[in-house]
Order: structure tokens, then C-alpha cells, then sequence
């Protein structure tokens, strides 16, 4: 299938004239470093290390809110049989939370590692965006479809990286999108059906996680040292979580969150 692929570039004009050979410095670094490949981390695999832990929620239980699709097309009506909700809060049987994304947010300083070629998709189904939390690396494709009889029109709202909208009509090509900066978190929006939300977390390093109805995550092939966990969510905010790995070593990082 054909993609509309383009990359989120910023080039300001300092940039442009240091490529150009002006600017402070005259021509830039040493043309002999042009092209050499990064060098990337490559993590012991007889050494490496792993946290695992649960985020929950106390406190009363928020009621999930009905989506009101009536005054839109029949066709996101018919998409489902039975009431839709939001997914701002999902809770299970145990206060287990879902939707909360894991990160590594310190302790992983000088540190570079390459991204997957394979692409993180955003699928755009029965007008909702699955799923509704997502997580990529920098330079990680980002493929975004839709599946649906209806037009929808795609609206990350990045602060760090570059902002941008796109139509998409039913049939459409798959659109390929890379972020180059690290952002905590890009909310996404359909102009055209206001309910469709959902959120992406980029991160330099492949050491992030999505808890799913178990609430549960688990990081691996973390190298030994010193980190701090963070867990992030639409509705609670953050909590954060230190811990230490010995070589093959584990750890626990529990979460919770309240109202």
C-alpha cells in the first residue's frame, strides 16, 4: 500500500548557512565526519536488566462517559453496536488503570540507540483512534490508516516537534510520519468528529510500555544502572519511580494514582 510519507524537519536559518559553509566558524565540522553512522548502544544481552510493576488508581471510581455520536455520520453510529465510551479513564474489577505510559526518563544519559524500522500504526476505526495511547522512538516511522467509510482529518499537536494536519478520506493512502524530538505527550485530535482523541509518546530510547485492563508493564533489556521510572496519564498527571539494576538484575516500580 502507498504511504504519504514526510518527516518532521527543523531547519532554521542558523542551520542553513552552516550547511551553506557560513556562520560562526566558517565551514562547520570536519567534512571527513559527514556520513559516519551513529553510534548507537548495544545493550549486553547476557547482562541486561528489567523492571516490571502495575499502576492502579484509589479513590471513587470515575463513571466513563458515554460518546455522543447522534448528530454525526450514520456510519460511526453503525460501526458499533452497543454504547461507546470515553477512554480517558479505564479502570478493571481492581482498580488496575490502563493507558498509562511507562517510561524511562532518567539514566540513560550519553546513551544513543536505533530506532525500529518497523513502523508504529494509528489506526483510525468505527471513528476512534486505536489505540488510544501509542508510543514510538525518534526516527520511527509512524504510520497512521484509516479504516473507516468516512472521512477523518489527523491533528497531532506537538510543542517540541513540528504541528500538522491531514485529510484522509476513506481509501486512502497510509500516511508515514517520523518525530525527531523526544515529547511527553502529543495529543492527537480529528478535526472532523470532535470525541477522536488519542496520544503519543516519543522517546529516544526503545524502553517505554502501555498498560493494558491488567494495568500491568514490564521494560526489558535495560543495561545495570541507576533509573527513574516515570508513569504518565491523560487524566491523574505523573508519579515517578527510582530504581537500581544489577546485571541481569529486575526490580518492581509500582504506581498509584488517585483523584
Amino acid at each position: 500500500m502507498k504511504r504519504d510519507r514526510r518527516e518532521f524537519l527543523v531547519a532554521g536559518a542558523s542551520g542553513i548557512l552552516a550547511a551553506c559553509g557560513g556562520g560562526e566558524g566558517g565551514g562547520g565540522k570536519d567534512a571527513t565526519n559527514k556520513g559516519a553512522p551513529p553510534a548507537y548502544t548495544k545493550v549486553d544481552p547476557s547482562t541486561a536488566a528489567k523492571v516490571a510493576g502495575k499502576v492502579n488508581y484509589i479513590g471513587p471510581k470515575p463513571a466513563r462517559k458515554v460518546i455522543d455520536m447522534s448528530s454525526e455520520e450514520t456510519e460511526c453510529r453503525r460501526s458499533h453496536g452497543s454504547p461507546v465510551y470515553s477512554e480517558e479513564v479505564v479502570l478493571n474489577g481492581d482498580g488496575m488503570l490502563a493507558n498509562a505510559f511507562i517510561y524511562v526518563s532518567a539514566g540513560l544519559e550519553g546513551k544513543a540507540f536505533e530506532p525500529p524500522a518497523a513502523p508504529v500504526k494509528l489506526n483510525q476505526t468505527g471513528c476512534m483512534f486505536r489505540p488510544h495511547v501509542a508510543g514510538v522512538m525518534t526516527g520511527q516511522p509512524l504510520v497512521i490508516a484509516n479504516s473507516d467509510p468516512v472521512t477523518h482529518n489527523i491533528h497531532p499537536m506537538p510543542v517540541k516537534n513540528r504541528e500538522w494536519n491531514q485529510g484522509q478520506p476513506p481509501g486512502a493512502p497510509e500516511i508515514e510520519r517520523v518525530f525527531r524530538f523526544e515529547e511527553i505527550m502529543i495529543p492527537v485530535k480529528c478535526n472532523v468528529h470532535s470525541w477522536m482523541k488519542s496520544y503519543i509518546g516519543v522517546v529516544a530510547h526503545p524502553f517505554f510500555a502501555i498498560t493494558g485492563e491488567a494495568g500491568a508493564f514490564e521494560l526489558t533489556g535495560l543495561p545495570p544502572g541507576e533509573y527513574t521510572i516515570t508513569a504518565w496519564h491523560e487524566k491523574f498527571g505523573t508519579r515517578t519511580a527510582k530504581v537500581t539494576l544489577a546485571p541481569s538484575g529486575a526490580a518492581t516500580a509500582d504506581f498509584t494514582f488517585d483523584s
